[in-house]
């Protein structure tokens, strides 16, 4: 069993949990963020982008891309002309409607992302290694819980997007209109 830490002095559990999620994913993403930066010379945006681009269905387009991943399409835009500057992934246009375009992995952007992800994989494990097994079942049952909490509030309402890279990759996200 981990030891707790602190205990909740003020406000409601609510703002409580979602203080500790808040800090729990600024720890991991700072790690993460340097790890990818020291090891691979690739920021966590453009990480996220590339793993999002080899998930089936292959060859999403610019806009289920700006939906999977939470942001403006104009990131979407700007990081994968990054990418593709780089010859990590290519964009080709659809045959019936050449306003859409669908991003596919180069052959040198899927040698990357398969090098990157046992090496990402270890790095959560060792963000995570003072949970017990039961402990990950636990908080993982409970946060998909949370989850379709949320997702059913999210088709309710309009929410904002985030904002997923900044001119100096290194920003945290922050929401947009």
């Amino acid at each position: 069993m981990v030891k707790k830490e602190g205990s909740r002095k003020t406000g409601s559990i609510e703002t409580g949990v979602w203080l500790r999620l808040l800090s729990c994913t600024n720890i991991m993403s700072r790690h993460l963020r340097r790890n990818l930066k020291d090891t691979f010379a690739l920021t966590l945006p453009r990480f996220d982008l590339l793993a999002q681009v080899a998930r089936p269905p292959l060859g999403p387009s610019l806009s289920e891309l700006s939906r999977k991943l939470l942001v403006t399409k104009g990131n979407i835009t700007d990081i994968v002309a990054r990418l593709e500057a780089v010859e990590l992934i290519e964009r080709r246009r659809d045959d019936a409607d050449g306003r859409i375009q669908y991003v596919f992995l180069t052959p040198e952007g899927r040698k990357l992302l398969d090098d990157i992800l046992p090496v990402h994989d270890k790095w959560i494990k060792d963000l995570m290694q003072e949970l017990s097994r039961q402990e990950l079942e636990t908080l993982y049952d409970a946060l998909g819980v949370l989850k379709g909490a949320l997702k059913r509030m999210d088709a309710r309402d309009d929410a904002p997007e985030l904002a997923l890279e900044s001119e100096d990759d290194e920003a945290a996200p922050r929401v947009t209109r």
